[in-house]
């Protein structure tokens, strides 16, 4: 499964993860810095400080997260590419051969 977000503000992502690192009473210091460093220099980083997984599917019945990891890539968005339509498998599934 993937998810495609689309961050128009860059700068308020980021500002929004170092003020939850900076918030958690539980990050010892030398993970504290560790982790500001990452989230300036990485946007999927930031993310990951803003969101947990477990809570994006927590109540969805059947539904058990087993791993999750994150990564990032600027992409140009053109809604009326063919690339973008959401509604089209992806190809990660096996296809029956065409007998014809």
């Amino acid at each position: 499964m993937d998810l495609v977000l689309e961050v128009p503000d860059v700068q308020a992502l980021t500002g929004a993860a170092l003020a939850h690192i900076k918030a958690d009473e539980f990050m010892p210091d030398e993970e504290r810095g560790h982790a500001e460093s990452a989230v300036r220099e990485d946007e999927s980083e930031a993310l990951a400080y803003l969101v947990d997984p477990t809570d994006l599917v927590a109540d969805i019945p059947g539904v058990e997260l087993a791993q999750a990891s994150w990564s990032s890539e600027p992409v140009e968005y053109d809604p009326e590419s063919m690339e973008w339509d959401l509604d089209e498998e992806d190809g990660d599934f096996d296809e029956e051969p065409d007998n014809a």
